[in-house]
């Protein structure tokens, strides 16, 4: 069909998301459902929330010796997470 506006569906949902800005929300979802897989269980199991704001992962834990351990692996947790998102998603990380 001569005229028609064909466009690809997955560039529509790209589009779609840009023009609603819920990149964040989208990768923080997808960081959310991998964070035991990344980290393992038991750092999991001590995680009350996980946002992100301007390519900050925000990482509320419930132990404050675990903040203190995950800050100096901070480098490495951010390399894991974008390793498994297969995409350079985060800059930094916020232990809360």
């Amino acid at each position: 069909m001569a005229g028609t506006n064909e466009r690809k569906l997955g560039d529509l949902i790209k589009e779609f998301i840009r023009n609603h800005r819920l990149e964040d929300k989208i990768t923080e979802t997808r960081i959310m459902s991998s964070w035991e897989k990344v980290m393992g269980s038991s750092i999991a199991l001590y995680t009350d929330h996980i946002s992100i704001r301007k390519r900050t992962l925000i990482v509320k834990l419930r132990s404050s010796v675990l903040r203190n351990e995950l800050h100096y692996a901070k480098k490495k947790i951010i390399r894991m997470i974008n390793e498994e998102l297969g995409t350079e998603a985060i800059d930094e990380v916020d232990f809360r």
